[in-house]
């Protein structure tokens, strides 16, 4: 049977650089197997996220996964409470709760955004963290759960969305917080949570200690990402392919979890630059091997490295997916028979702004039985001039599923 992989370089997608001399990090990036197979695969563009939509990895997954956001998006933390095996009520309302970095000025208010994933904090380190907070915060109203890294959770049991713009912690990096912190009567009580967290953790030994040691402390929980519970619909019910998800980030694993996928965790998957690209590889080659017929590998890094204003990581980031990833697996797929591999970004993640943006990115799609005449690298340039543009993100997938 045929075998399907998608290969999902998180935020690859950029702008042209000054300092690269007008090129993007795609441009820039020895990728020679992404290049080879952009050679003779359809390659175009594709709008991920509708116009309306704010451009989160949540709602972009969804897409390329062939999920329409407009009808099934909840929320982006319902699915990372899916993830970490919180069971929500319909009446509850999830929160992603961020551990980050805040300025020491005096007044909360008057604090700057330094580090929105402080230090790219550990597990470990976090759980100590956030249970220091279960103490001060859970109660019948409100749970707050141990997710991984910076990533967690709160549930406000009985809640309600009527709760105004809550701004993710990586749009604002460098900025004063004032301006973005809860307005409506409604957050009153997570305003004076996230308040409460930095008299907490700024006085934590665990915190003195990363100070200590040259780390940024994370000093304040922040709350963004609301939502009422996840339902989606089965993906072997939708495509009759039996699926599996990899990824180091609990948005995807509860994206997969709802999907009813399977979910492989990877030891040393972080999410970042340091992560475990051959071990993603070879669960994904193992998935297919032992009964799937679709393996989703997710590969946060380049989208950090967006985030973080990294240019040379991004870059590097994008070279070793096709390196450690994709060369790693080409062969073994070519053992197994037939294949299409599609290769995209969810978003666009450009660092000049350190943020997502909902702009087109590029999409290319290679069939080892159907090669086709494609572009001689796979940029977003050259998939602009390609002509192909695929103007609502869920149809992605049945392009890429047609037999």
């Amino acid at each position: 049977m045929l075998k399907y992989v998608v290969l999902l370089c998180d935020g690859m997608s950029d702008e042209p650089l000054a300092e690269l001399g007008g090129l993007t990090p795609m441009e820039k990036a020895f990728k020679p197997n992404m290049d080879m197979l952009a050679a003779v695969s359809q390659v175009g563009l594709v709008k991920t996220v509708a116009d309306g939509m704010k451009p989160g990895s949540d709602v972009a997954n969804l897409s390329v996964l062939g999920y329409d956001p407009k009808v099934c998006y909840t929320g982006r933390s319902p699915l990372e409470a899916g993830s970490i095996g919180i069971d929500m009520l319909d009446t509850d309302v999830s929160f992603r709760c961020n551990l980050v970095t805040l300025s020491d000025d005096l007044n909360y208010s008057d604090k700057t955004m330094v580090d929105y994933c402080a230090g790219d904090i550990s597990t470990e380190d976090a759980k100590i963290l956030i249970e220091a907070l279960q103490k001060e915060f859970n109660s019948d109203e409100y749970t707050l759960y141990t997710g991984v890294a910076y990533r967690h959770c709160l549930i406000w049991h009985n809640g309600t969305l009527n709760l105004g713009a809550l701004t993710p912690p990586h749009d604002i990096s460098g900025r004063k917080i004032a301006d973005y912190l809860p307005k409506e009567p409604n957050t009153a009580k997570l305003l004076e949570m996230m308040k409460r967290s930095y008299e907490i953790l700024s006085k934590h030994p665990l915190n003195i200690e990363r100070i200590k040691n040259g780390k940024n402390p994370a000093n304040s929980c922040w709350f963004w990402g609301e939502g009422k519970r996840a339902n989606l619909e089965n993906f072997t019910k939708r495509t009759g392919l039996r699926g599996a998800m990899i990824s180091a980030v609990d948005l995807l694993k509860g994206i997969g979890k709802f999907a009813g996928m399977d979910i492989i965790n990877v030891p040393g998957a972080t999410g970042y630059i340091d992560t475990n690209f051959e071990g993603k590889a070879d669960a994904a080659m193992e998935a297919l091997k032992t009964g799937n017929d679709f393996v989703y590998i997710h590969i946060e890094a380049p989208d950090e490295c967006g985030h973080r204003g990294e240019i040379e990581n991004k870059i590097k980031a994008i070279e070793l997916i096709d390196e450690r990833v994709l060369a790693r697996i080409l062969p073994e797929l070519e053992k197994m028979g037939d294949f299409k591999i599609l290769i995209c970004p969810d978003h666009p993640t450009p660092l000049s702004i350190k943020t997502h943006t909902n702009k087109p990115v590029p999409f290319m799609i290679y069939d080892s039985r159907n090669k086709k005449s494609g572009v001689t690298h796979f940029t977003e340039k050259t998939a602009e001039q390609a002509g192909v543009y695929i103007g609502f993100g869920h149809d992605l997938m049945k392009t890429f599923l047609e037999q």
